[in-house]
């Protein structure tokens, strides 16, 4: 990017985060993602790094908040409430790290990790031992004075226990207001009660919380306090010291804490913090991680609002900024073609993506998206990021209009749309691309590690292998002779194969490719058939009053099993040595007969984990929400799902509910 670019670049960031963060932060409305607005400023500030020169006083990475609320009296800090700069993978920290150590002449230093919590900023003075005042952050400098709410809140002390001999009558601690789990769930609840719009989550509940004019609203919520630095002189060297300190003042302070040296300690403690998040009483978003000695953190100092020895190490964020590079059409195994995004490279939910889904056609439409805008990505577990929302206002004057195509992009045959479908489909059946994600589909179901695109393509290429069942006949002497491929990689090869010639009769069905069958539905057949011959001689009939099954997939199940050219695919599995075992039936348990939907991201476990729990209790996981839905499980960044949910009055269930009921 050339420096006329980054100037344009940065200048449309300003205006787009300052309207994000003005909304959030003044007005406690939220009109994006914190993780999207994260990755914002993170390009933003990656930007300026590089062209230092375009950093202006007005930029969002030279100001640490809003301006304060009116109707609150303005307090000016003592001491600025400063920033910090954040990373979101191992290689920006270890960049932080080395930085430092290259500072320090050192090859490691003590580090002070904590929890980074999910709440709001407050500065608390006392003088002479009781509390004065209690300010936000504001602007970093200027900030609100909600004293005499703070005073509602038992996690505060009004009168600090010891001031440990101090001559200064001055004691400034800082923290974080938070709203435990369990209150702010006991909050929705009252709110469901009176018949009020739920709160989106505690960070934004907290804040809105302390900022009611009238203390006896605070009261009510519940609200707790963890403090996380004391600004004044008691005689601390350290960070760790700082923190037995504030707990003898008589503050509470995260346990979740450690000190700690080496890059992979610190690695290790974000990793153990990111699988116990879910069964905390509160919400964290990652940790911060500052050098534990004082003199040497003051002595590194300060670029622009940020200090050099502190860096707030965020959790894999489930959404980030991004712009689409290109679009490329993908050729499914059922000729179908799917728009897929080519996108800058960027780091989100544990991953560097390049690639994300627009679904089709009319989802193109919908979001208006285009060629050279930035987007939203969202990215749930191990799915394919999909494009969440266009920034328009972020959108430059050469975009390019995404058009559909007029000839299959693998085989060249022309494409074809049906009327009222929005599916673009090659009417060539023996595309080539259409029988290698037939076979890549049943390799994936089967559980064939090491067989991928590339190799299927080279295997169609030489005429060893044109459907799937063909893979379970291949022998060393079929392959050794191609390229790429020596004695190891073949034998290696033609043992992975045949080592998954035995599949669970759900699997089998998954890998046939039958319309409308997925693995939920695949999980029923099985358990209610037991055997694929007692499946493969049942009648729609007898389908469609399976519950969950119906009489759309009824059908395609018969009319599936009775084409010849099925029969045979069968019939070939069975020459080459597969067998489908029998399957049991349906457990029965806490669940039964209880259908669960899963949205969002859940931290305890994955959503397939999720999925086995309840099917081992004896319940229904279903992958849309509808009037026969019992439970909806919502986790971070819920979908439509959660939205129709509340829409039907259908019960939804917090992660840490879920997990309760499991136990």
């Amino acid at each position: 990017m050339t420096k006329s670019e980054a100037k344009l670049r940065i200048e449309k960031l300003h205006k787009e985060i300052e309207r994000h963060r003005y909304a959030y932060h003044v007005l406690d409305k939220t009109t994006i993602s914190e993780a999207a607005l994260d990755s914002l400023k993170h390009e933003l500030y990656k930007l300026e790094q590089k062209f230092p020169d375009l950093i202006t006083a007005d930029s969002p990475t030279q100001r640490v908040g809003g301006k304060p609320l009116a109707k609150f009296k303005k307090v000016t800090h003592i001491s600025s409430m400063l920033s910090m700069e954040d990373v979101f993978a191992p290689d920006e920290f270890q960049a932080w790290y080395e930085r430092i150590c290259k500072l320090l002449e050192k090859k490691e230093f003590y580090v002070f990790c904590m929890v980074k919590l999910d709440g709001l900023a407050i500065s608390l003075t006392y003088k002479n031992g009781v509390l004065e005042s209690a300010a936000t952050r504001g602007d970093g400098r200027i900030g609100e004075d909600v004293t005499e709410n703070i005073k509602t809140i038992e996690a505060i002390p009004l009168r600090l226990r010891t001031q440990h001999s101090t001559p200064d009558p001055i004691t400034i601690v800082r923290g974080e207001i938070f709203f435990p789990v369990s209150a702010f769930e006991a909050f929705n609840k009252r709110l469901k009660q009176e018949g009020k719009e739920l709160a989106a989550n505690p960070r934004n509940a907290a804040a809105g919380s302390v900022r009611q004019l009238d203390p006896m609203i605070t009261a009510s919520r519940g609200l707790s306090f963890s403090a996380w630095d004391l600004i004044t002189d008691h005689g601390q060297k350290t960070h760790e010291e700082e923190w037995s300190l504030m707990k003898e003042l008589g503050f509470r302070v995260n346990r979740e804490s450690k000190k700690l040296s080496t890059l992979l300690q610190v690695q290790e403690f974000l990793t153990s913090l990111q699988k116990k998040r879910t069964k905390l009483d509160y919400w964290i978003d990652g940790m911060v991680v500052r050098v534990n000695d004082n003199e040497t953190y003051n002595r590194l100092g300060v670029v622009g609002k940020t200090p050099r020895g502190l860096v707030a190490w965020k959790f894999p964020a489930e959404e980030a900024t991004t712009v689409i590079e290109n679009v490329e059409w993908f050729v499914g195994r059922t000729g179908a073609l799917t728009p897929v995004a080519v996108v800058r490279p960027t780091f989100v939910a544990g991953t560097t993506v390049t690639h994300a889904s627009l679904h089709n056609l009319d989802e193109i439409d919908r979001l208006d998206v285009r060629v050279g805008d930035t987007v939203i990505l969202y990215k749930a577990g191990d799915i394919i990021p999909k494009v969440k929302q266009v920034l328009k206002n972020l959108r430059p004057k050469n975009t390019k209009v995404i058009q559909a195509p007029k000839h299959c992009p693998a085989c060249g045959s022309s494409v074809s749309r049906t009327q009222g479908e929005v599916v673009l489909v090659c009417s060539n059946s023996r595309c080539f691309a259409q029988d290698r994600e037939r076979i890549l589909h049943a390799v994936r179901a089967f559980e064939i590690d090491g067989v991928g695109p590339s190799t299927i393509a080279l295997l169609q290429t030489q005429k060893l292998v044109q459907r799937a069942p063909e893979l379970f006949a291949l022998k060393v002497e079929d392959v050794i002779s191609l390229q790429r491929f020596a004695d190891v990689s073949t034998q290696k090869l033609i043992d992975a194969i045949q080592a998954h010639k035995k599949i669970s009769l759900k699997s089998f069905l998954v890998a046939l490719g039958i319309r409308h069958v997925g693995e939920e539905t695949a999980q029923l057949l099985a358990q209610e058939f037991g055997t694929l011959e007692k499946l493969m001689q049942a009648n729609e009939e007898q389908l469609a009053q399976i519950e969950g099954v119906g009489e759309i997939v009824g059908k395609s199940v018969v009319d599936f099993f009775h084409e010849r050219w099925n029969q045979d695919l069968i019939a070939e599995y069975k020459r080459n040595g597969v067998e489908v075992l029998r399957s049991t039936p349906r457990a029965h348990g806490a669940l039964s007969g209880k259908m669960f939907v899963v949205t969002g991201t859940l931290h305890a476990m994955s959503r397939e984990e999720a999925k086995a729990k309840i099917r081992g209790l004896g319940g229904h996981p279903a992958e849309s929400v509808s009037k026969t839905t019992d439970f909806v499980v919502v986790g971070e960044n819920p979908g439509s799902k959660f939205d129709k949910a509340r829409k039907l009055g259908i019960k939804t269930l917090t992660e840490s509910e879920f997990v309760r009921i499991l136990s």
